[in-house]
């Protein structure tokens, strides 16, 4: 027997005795947490009655009830995951070294010393080193841009780290 207000809305406490069960049930599956589940169908029931006139029976009101309730158990499980992955982040990735200042000052140092290094050798070289390691270039680009092939790259680019190798063992040099 349904009982209605004078108004024709369906009243509260039937709908809440006659739904509630179902829409819990549907949300403790979806949320696995019974605390979280009771909130969320309390929840769920705050905003029927906030509804409640557009729903002119308890059928349409148990249909409005678990979708309102479903979707709010969902949206809790993503909420829950997003903040499961920033914990995740937050504590279990590795932590970056902080740099002190004397680890900047011998990378700073390091870098002019590599300038002078890279003035040092012959233009060929240097170009080629320059087109591949600065310019991000591959072999074959920058034969083509050199006018020279790909094999003779291959070769001025390993003389010019040898080169650079040997000139960076004379000098006190820090590298990372």
């Amino acid at each position: 027997m349904q009982r209605e207000q004078s108004d024709g809305i369906p009243e509260f406490q039937e709908v809440y005795r006659h739904v509630f069960p179902i829409i819990y049930r549907v949300v403790l599956r979806i949320v696995n947490n019974e605390d979280a589940a009771e909130e969320l169908v309390q929840e769920a029931f705050i905003k029927y009655y906030e509804h409640r006139e557009r729903l002119a029976d308890v059928a349409q009101a148990k249909y409005w009830l678990i979708r309102v309730s479903k979707n709010m158990a969902l949206n809790y499980q993503k909420r829950k995951g997003r903040e499961y992955r920033a914990y995740e982040k937050a504590f279990f990735e590795p932590k970056r070294a902080q740099e002190t200042g004397e680890t900047a000052l011998l990378k700073q140092d390091s870098a002019q010393q590599v300038q002078d290094v890279l003035q040092q050798l012959p233009e060929k070289l240097r170009t080629v080193l320059v087109l591949k390691e600065y310019g991000g270039l591959s072999y074959k680009e920058i034969g083509a841009v050199m006018g020279i092939r790909e094999g003779n790259v291959k070769v001025r680019v390993f003389r010019a780290r040898e080169r650079i190798a040997k000139l960076m063992e004379e000098g006190d040099v820090y590298i990372p």
